[in-house]
């Protein structure tokens, strides 16, 4: 096959595990965890390194910010050979349980967002792969971090989420945060719901770790605590729980 347009990689390029963080600027971070890593493409925001794990090709892509962008990095790095993805990324805390620095591990999101609806049925649920969930919660698990597993609601707009005042539609966005509040949903972010709903359609293995930068809801109450954008921590989950995928892999004879 050609280069995929998007992404500039081909057959070959990239691994069959593939850790997609948002940050272009996050992808040699990542990458220096694998052996051997090498520079793959870069081309507006998707940059591609890959290298081994336990002796398996794995990569990183960034997928840029959002649904639309992370659908289309999925789709290419699928059409090149990938079927396994961990999203790492950032996520704001909903829940009040959920700190600054800790890790939310996605097991299904909210699609409030407009990717997924050009995949979906918006009734079908935005749900991560049951083993990709397995593998992040016992590598955070094993690492010792303080970690939550459950729904993160999505959104395309960023500023919909920290103005929703000043939005001509701020009724429907303070109600509906109101509502995932009230359900217990853990945490913010802008592509799990996107990223689970098209590994559905391509029968693909999808499953995400954010690491917390603030609650919004805890500063509401009073709680003092710093911003965390140290990102760390949910890059060595993602990192582990490939590892753990590999193993679990190679004993099903896959």
């Amino acid at each position: 096959m050609a280069k995929a347009y998007h992404i500039a990689c081909e057959k070959g390029d990239v691994g069959r595990y593939v850790i997609l963080p948002g940050d272009p600027g996050r992808c040699e971070k990542i990458a220096k965890y694998f052996d051997s890593p090498a520079f793959v493409a870069e081309n507006r925001e998707f940059v591609t390194y890959t290298g081994t794990l336990l002796g398996e090709k794995v990569s990183v892509t960034s997928t840029g910010i959002g649904g639309p962008s992370a659908s289309i990095a999925m789709e290419e790095l699928y059409q090149c050979g990938a079927d396994t993805f961990i999203r790492i990324g950032t996520c704001g805390g909903i829940n009040l349980k959920v700190r600054s620095g800790d890790c939310v591990i996605a097991m299904s999101a909210v699609r409030a967002e407009g990717t997924s609806r050009e995949y979906a049925p918006i009734e079908y649920p935005a749900t991560a792969d049951y083993e990709a969930v397995s593998a992040l919660e016992n590598a955070a698990s094993a690492l010792g971090y303080a970690h939550h597993v459950g729904v993160v609601q999505c959104k395309d707009s960023f500023y919909g989420q920290h103005s929703p005042e000043r939005m001509p539609v701020s009724y429907e966005l303070l109600d509906k945060w109101e509502a995932w509040k009230r359900l217990g949903v853990l945490a913010s972010e802008m592509e799990s719901a996107a990223l689970f709903t098209v590994a559905a359609s391509l029968g693909a293995r999808c499953g995400s770790v954010f690491s917390v930068v603030w609650n919004q809801e805890r500063k509401a109450k009073g709680y003092v605590e710093e911003d965390c954008h140290d990102t760390d921590k949910a890059i060595r989950v993602s990192v582990e729980a490939v590892k753990i995928l590999i193993e679990k892999d190679r004993k099903k004879g896959e």
